[in-house]
């Protein structure tokens, strides 16, 4: 098949390779000549150290060209980018598959919904789950989800990309596992601080098991299923993200508890946190929908605010006391479809 592949960052790359070694014909998209003229040398040293590239692959930096006449197109730019990146996608008929996690701010839309308004002929997908790039390239073994409305798509995508060292499973819900997969980069900022300010695995546990509670409340408000947040792209990627020394954004989150300005930590990212945008956008729609999102509060305010982590961590600690199990089956007071 013609695959073309939008982004070349850490995942992108390493999608691209996998596809590549299937025999498909794969062309490479960016805009950063630097990094496109060392895939064309066969590495990315800066996303995946160490891994061998292919050296007759196509590469291009002509987004016109690179979207000419594939069958198949992988969204793997940033989630602020998705939008003026496929906006010259209005007539393509093949697959879209997004593997952006992000939520967009002014609209509310994961990017599966910006797909459907910047590409509406294409079916679209996402493929989501507990994946870092370099762990991926390098053959260790993964599982993931591949979510489309339409179960064809779904399949199709799992074929496409289904291997002994990838187990591709499918979702109906892809609302639902894209929320997962972009909540969760918010949350690791908070797994990272919670490292940074010293505390230990006790405190980590806590977090993450009141986070996805808070992720599926407002996930169920927005139109998703409830049981998608107990799947690979929901505590699966929530898991992984929180703990994995390979996170983006637990690192972050780690530098800002040991006292580092924002402003100082940001530059200093050799790729994109996720969830620094995705703070605000979650933030945004949780209370355009009226649900209760404390650690998404608190995280926002670190990143917004000014707000100091230790005082964070006091606030959500000191909140009125609830019961867990009613807290649990309280249903989400709105529930609105967002795509």
């Amino acid at each position: 098949m013609r695959i073309t592949v939008l982004g070349c960052g850490a995942w992108g790359t390493a999608l691209a390779r996998m596809l590549y070694g299937d025999g498909h014909e794969i062309t490479l998209w960016g805009n950063l000549p630097e990094q496109l003229a060392e895939l064309r040398m066969g590495r990315n040293q800066a996303c995946l150290p160490g891994i061998e590239l292919p050296r007759d692959w196509s590469v291009v930096e002509e987004l016109d060209k690179a979207v000419q006449r594939p069958q198949v197109i992988i969204v793997a730019v940033p989630s602020r980018a998705v939008r003026q990146v496929t906006s010259g996608l209005t007539r393509f008929r093949g697959i879209i598959i997004s593997v952006a996690k992000g939520i967009e701010y002014d609209s509310g839309l994961t990017m599966s919904g910006v797909l459907r308004s910047t590409a509406p002929s294409a079916q679209i997908a996402a493929l989501s789950g507990p994946t870092f790039a370099l762990e991926v390239a390098r053959e260790i073994p993964t599982a993931i989800v591949a979510a489309s409305e339409d179960a064809a798509t779904a399949e199709a995508v799992q074929t496409l990309f289904h291997r002994p060292k990838f187990r591709v499973y499918t979702n109906p819900d892809i609302l639902g596992v894209e929320l997962g997969g972009a909540l969760k980069n918010v949350i690791a900022i908070a797994a990272g601080t919670s490292d940074g300010l010293g505390f230990g695995d006790n405190t980590k546990a806590a977090l993450i098991t009141r986070a996805i509670v808070e992720i599926r409340r407002l996930g169920v408000a927005c139109g998703a299923r409830a049981d998608t947040f107990a799947g690979l792209s929901g505590l699966g990627d929530l898991t992984v993200t929180c703990f994995s020394r390979l996170s983006r954004n637990r690192a972050l989150g780690e530098r800002l508890g040991r006292g580092e300005e924002l402003a100082a930590v940001l530059p200093t990212l050799t790729s994109v946190a996720e969830g620094y945008p995705t703070a605000c956008s979650a933030y945004q729609l949780a209370r355009r929908l009226e649900v209760i999102t404390p650690i998404i509060d608190e995280v926002y305010a670190m990143l917004y605010q000014g707000k100091k982590a230790g005082q964070a961590v006091h606030d959500l600690l000191n909140r009125d006391s609830k019961g867990e199990v009613a807290e649990f089956l309280q249903p989400c007071p709105n529930t609105a479809r967002m795509n």
